[in-house]
This record gives C-alpha cells, sequence and structure tokens, in this order.
C-alpha cells in the first residue's frame, strides 16, 4: 500500500472517531468560544490607546484568535494520542507494518481538518464579539494565514504529541514542549492578521512576510515529522 494512501486510511479512521464520540464538537469547541467571551469581558472596561481609531478588542482580535486556537490544539492533540494509546494501539500499527511517516502524515491531517473548522469558526466569533472586519484585499492574506498556520500547527502537534504520548505526565509535559516551539506560528499569524483585519492603519502587503515565515515553518515541521516520527515514537 502507498505511503498516500496509508496516510488518508489513518486520518479517516481519526475523522470517524471523532465523528462518533463529538468530542471537538461538545468539548473543544465550547471551551474555544469560552475562553473568546472571557477576553472580551476581561478587555472590555479598558482603556484602548491614545489616538487610536479601533477600540482595544479590536486591536487584540488577531492575537486572541490564535491564543484560543493554541489552548484548543493542545486538547485536540492530547485527545488524538490519548485514543492510540490506549490498549498500545500505537505500538500496534507500528507492529503492523505501519509506515511511521504515513501515521504522521495522516494523524496531522486529521488534526489539521479539526483546526481549520475550529480556526474559522474563532475568526467568525472574533468578528461578531470584537467588531473586527477584514480591509479591501485581506481576504487572500487571512486565508493565506489560515492555512499555512493550520498546516504548521497540526504538524508540530503531531510531532510533539507522538514524542510526549508515552511519557509520565504527558498532560503537563505536552504544554511546556509545544507551546515555546509554536511562538514562531503565533507572532507571524497574529501579525498577518492584524494586516488583513487594518489595525491600526497597517497595510495588507505588511502581512506577506509573515506568511512567508508560517510556511517556513510548516514545511520544516512536515518534513521533519514525516523523518522523526518512527524514531520518536519508538524510543
Amino acid at each position: 500500500m502507498s505511503r498516500g494512501r496509508t496516510a488518508w486510511l489513518v486520518a479517516r479512521k481519526d475523522l470517524r472517531i471523532e465523528a462518533r464520540s463529538r468530542v471537538a464538537l461538545n468539548q473543544v469547541l465550547p471551551f474555544s468560544v469560552i475562553v473568546m467571551v472571557m477576553f472580551a469581558f476581561a478587555l472590555e472596561r479598558l482603556p484602548g490607546p491614545a489616538n487610536a481609531s479601533d477600540t482595544l478588542l479590536e486591536l487584540v482580535a488577531p492575537g486572541l484568535i490564535w491564543l484560543a486556537t493554541l489552548f484548543s490544539l493542545l486538547v485536540l492533540v492530547q485527545r488524538s494520542f490519548a485514543i492510540e494509546g490506549e490498549d498500545g494501539a500505537l505500538d500496534a500499527l507500528r507492529v503492523a507494518g505501519v509506515d511511521a511517516g504515513a501515521l504522521f502524515a495522516g494523524k496531522a491531517l486529521a488534526l489539521a481538518a479539526q483546526l481549520a473548522v475550529l480556526e474559522a469558526l474563532l475568526l467568525v466569533a472574533a468578528l461578531l464579539l470584537y467588531g473586527a472586519s477584514v480591509v479591501a484585499g485581506g481576504v487572500a492574506l487571512l486565508v493565506a494565514t489560515w492555512v499555512a498556520g493550520t498546516i504548521g500547527l497540526a504538524a508540530v502537534g503531531t510531532l510533539y504529541g507522538g514524542l510526549a504520548t508515552g511519557a509520565r505526565g504527558r498532560e503537563t509535559l505536552l504544554p511546556l514542549l509545544l507551546l515555546p516551539v509554536v511562538a514562531p506560528v503565533l507572532i507571524g499569524a497574529t501579525r498577518a492578521v492584524e494586516a488583513s483585519f487594518g489595525v491600526e492603519g497597517t497595510a495588507v502587503a505588511d502581512g506577506w512576510p509573515w506568511v512567508g515565515v508560517i510556511v517556513v515553518f510548516a514545511v520544516v515541521f512536515s518534513v521533519g515529522g514525516v523523518l522523526a516520527f518512527g524514531p520518536l515514537v519508538d524510543e
């Protein structure tokens, strides 16, 4: 069986498990929305910057979208590998001869699909809760950021999820490993979304270099994950 076919079967398996359990729909999505709402309550009364035409919520909306995404990523990764860890399912897949690179690609693909839907809903929540709006010409930048950020987060989440799955205290170890690594995505995606929203007069062209940073991050961790996932899981 080809690596692509194997990856697709692994991704379909993960998505079917999610469709039946509905953990992302019933738990992760409400958690993300609650985070957005709590930020809105916390920042509503704070004064905005002097001489700024945007409210404080509009200024911080891009960062809050991606912070909520990162918090949700931790829950999704832990859920994905908790299923594989039960009864040695991950070890069974390796013993059965499933290619490690295909296993990584399949789990990353399933995670990316869930993240993509979640991020789209969080964007809508930001537009409604924070009064943010996309400037003319910012849609393409927003979509590019969404795609690149989703791939990057899914790749690094799958890689570090596999690394932490067999460790003691993996529930607390995973955030310690993952959050510092995803800082380039958080920074780059926030700056790109700020440009697509036109925060403080930021031009759309200013956001494209940040998309390039995210793309490089996504490529590095995607290729590195395919190569390193097998040894990490076997160890």
